[in-house]
């Protein structure tokens, strides 16, 4: 059950960071180089995955909740107990918090079902539904005041990621076929807005960490809660180089398209690994210090 938990947990953030970043990349940040190279292939084709994801977002979504209910009664028939569900939703946080995000799953996959839509309509429902994300982790364990803070820093630190994860899986799809686009430049682009990413997401990392374990790092420091974070950190330094790597080989000249590829695939796989190491977070006591 727990095991089912995490793999579910797991698809879900993905999907959800995923959804808003790609967004954010497509609309925002890579706006005016997207629309000057008429890339209707490619749009044409991020909306076909985005529909997948939101699907597949709203299906997970639903699974979770049902997962919930079967861990929190101690029964997998639970799972799909009508009383048991609308006890949950009804008389828990985090079945309040879920039912507007499951009616944001909903509206985002009617949304992406319509061609069109009021321009950003999309871009601000999936920003909502990354944030309803933000409660239901440990940041519940605090009330009042200092848990809202809480709340809003997990959101800050999600947003953070999925700009960050979304911005490299567009990049992926545009380095595989480039076509009339200039690569240097959208990557040098992408490389120095994601310094502030970077710097958001270690900013609230640490805030997490220090309000949830009541140290600089979680004791033990390598057992348990601290382990998964330590091995967190890792990926997320291992892309941080990667990164680096890349801004260094894009200053030296010639951009090479098969190293770019391999780069931006292994920052990929780097970033999905660490948001299955927080989905194993998520379910793990943070083992707070005396």
């Amino acid at each position: 059950m727990a095991t089912a938990l995490i793999l579910c947990r797991f698809v879900h953030f993905s999907v959800v960071l995923a959804l808003f970043g790609l967004y954010l990349s497509r609309d925002v940040i890579f706006r005016s180089s997207l629309a000057a190279a008429h890339l209707t292939v490619l749009d044409r084709q991020l909306r076909c995955a985005m529909q997948w994801l939101a699907t597949l977002g709203l299906i997970s979504a639903v699974v979770w909740l049902s997962l919930t209910a079967a861990s929190m009664a101690g029964s997998w028939r639970d799972a799909v107990d009508s009383q048991t569900l609308l006890l949950i939703l009804s008389n828990t946080f985090f079945g309040k918090v879920w039912v507007w995000h499951l009616a944001l799953g909903v509206l985002m996959t009617v949304l992406l079902a319509r061609s069109t839509c009021f321009p950003g309509l999309r871009l601000i429902v999936s920003a909502l539904l990354l944030a309803t994300l933000a409660p239901v982790g440990h940041g519940a364990m605090f009330s009042g005041t200092f848990g809202q803070l809480l709340i809003l820093n997990q959101m800050l630190h999600l947003g953070a990621v999925a700009a960050w994860l979304g911005a490299l899986c567009l990049l992926l799809a545009l380095v595989v076929r480039p076509g009339a686009l200039d690569m240097r430049a959208l990557l040098l682009r992408f490389s120095g807005i994601g310094y502030g990413l970077v710097a958001l997401i270690i900013v609230t990392g640490l805030i997490n960490v220090r309000v949830l374990s009541g140290a600089p790092w979680p004791i033990p420091a390598f057992s348990g809660f601290g382990l998964i974070l330590a091995i967190k950190v890792g990926l997320v330094l291992c892309m941080l180089l990667l990164a680096a790597l890349n801004r260094m080989m894009l200053r030296g000249g010639e951009v090479r398209l098969g190293r770019l590829r391999i780069s931006i695939a292994l920052e990929c796989a780097f970033g999905f690994a660490a948001v299955a190491a927080v989905s194993l977070l998520g379910t793990l006591p943070p083992m707070l210090a005396a």
